[in-house]
């Protein structure tokens, strides 16, 4: 039989960079099958253990399981495109940098510090800086827990009519391991103004939060 060349989805480049290729080449010949190691799909694995891949049948079999996967692997790749660019569209970014590049782990050290440049990281599509080298590594270690609430907007203004509203990256409050942040501009600390319906604020803010990125 002569080889016969087709394409593969490799599940471990997919993961590894979604933005590489994500296909390699299987060939066959004499009923044998050479693929990436790496690959464990099971009905893949059956076929190449099978003594008989050789039939038509189970080589059209493989062909059509190729073909679905390839499918799959574009559709899941539009998906989490437009996922990451819904969740870019209501976070507070300007030139797709968060809290003004402040660093975020930094709050939980009581006292928020600018960013370096030279220590940036993108976490589905919103960048961060950092302040040190330490910091950067224990937000990649856990981004849900050191990105702000409700996506860096005022927690306040969220609460209390669920608009997107500007901060002052200085004026935070820590709640349950969380980040919030608030305007503070002439005069007008919202933060003052959270702490006296902080509870009934919170479960609006969080209500209203899910409403938008829904």
């Amino acid at each position: 039989m002569s080889p016969v060349c087709a394409l593969q989805i490799c599940p471990h480049r997919l993961r590894d960079n979604r933005k590489k290729s994500a296909l390699i080449h299987l060939t066959f010949s004499k009923g044998h099958v050479i693929f990436c190691q790496k690959c464990k799909f099971p009905d893949i694995l059956d076929l190449v253990e099978n003594p008989t891949l050789n039939s038509h049948r189970n080589l059209r079999h493989l062909m059509k399981l190729l073909f679905l996967l390839f499918l799959f692997s574009i559709a899941a790749d539009r998906a989490l495109a437009q996922s990451d660019a819904l969740r870019k569209s209501h976070f507070n970014v300007k030139k797709n940098l968060a809290i003004e590049g402040y660093d975020p782990v930094s709050y939980f050290d009581g006292k928020p510090l600018e960013g370096d440049e030279e220590f940036k990281f993108a976490y589905k599509t919103i960048t961060y800086y950092f302040a040190s080298p330490a910091n950067l590594e224990k937000f990649k270690l856990n981004p849900d827990k050191y990105e702000p609430a409700y996506g860096g907007w005022c927690a306040y203004a969220m609460g209390e009519t669920g608009e997107k509203v500007k901060i002052d990256p200085e004026t935070f409050k820590i709640l349950d391991g969380r980040v919030y942040l608030f305007y503070n501009f002439w005069g007008n600390n919202t933060l003052e103004d959270w702490k006296k319906s902080e509870k009934k604020l919170k479960e609006a803010a969080d209500h209203n939060w899910q409403n938008i990125v829904r």
